[in-house]
């Protein structure tokens, strides 16, 4: 019965080192690792210390391709309409949690960075699981300010490909793609991508 407590006690403090070393093992390879969501235009990473003067652009810049969607009334608009200034260009539905998890971070930046940056929120409205009217309920509900566009005929969508939500794309103001973000992106990223697209302007 002793011999049988020791082995036990044994085992648990074997188990314990062994899971503590791992642990520390863990935190000591991790740390000044940081996964990085926001991509240049031409795939590679934006490096994880890098400042406004190291994200520029690929060599070879690349437009920001064209799409037509809708305003809240209605009125047909395109993304080339808002060629002029930076802009933050983001997919998202009403239905998915990613998407309104990064709203408020989204709508913070538009009210604290005024005219200087345009936010365009593109909603993947396809009229069945998303129409227009439960976005505009979601954007009311929530307060947000920015930019609300329909993706009606899912142009926008083709155009970029997009098949997950949400995708961010940061264009310079002359209208080039400078980079994008897959996944829900945290304030730290979206401040990184917005340096990015105003040092560009």
């Amino acid at each position: 019965m002793e011999k049988n407590k020791r082995v036990l006690l044994i085992i648990v403090l074997v188990l314990a080192l062994v899971l503590g070393g791992a642990g520390l093992l863990y935190r000591q390879l991790s740390a000044g690792y940081t996964p990085e969501q926001l991509s240049l235009a031409a795939g590679e990473q934006v490096p994880a210390a890098s400042s406004p003067a190291a994200g520029e652009p690929a060599e070879e810049a690349q437009t920001a391709p064209d799409f037509t969607v809708y305003d809240a009334e209605g009125n047909a608009v395109k993304l080339s309409d808002y060629f002029g200034k930076p802009i933050v260009l983001n997919f998202w539905a009403s239905w998915c949690g990613p998407c309104r998890g990064e709203m408020p971070d989204f709508n913070a930046a538009h009210e604290a960075l005024g005219d200087q940056v345009q936010f365009l929120m593109v909603n993947m409205t396809d009229g069945s699981r998303e129409t227009v009217e439960t976005a505009a309920k979601l954007v009311d509900d929530e307060g947000y300010s920015f930019t609300v566009l329909y993706d009606q005929d899912m142009d926008a969508a083709s155009v970029y490909g997009v098949y997950s939500i949400p995708s961010t794309y940061f264009i310079a103001a002359d209208g080039s793609l400078v980079a994008r973000a897959s996944g829900a992106i945290d304030a730290d990223t979206l401040q990184k991508g917005i340096d990015m697209i105003n040092t560009q302007s």
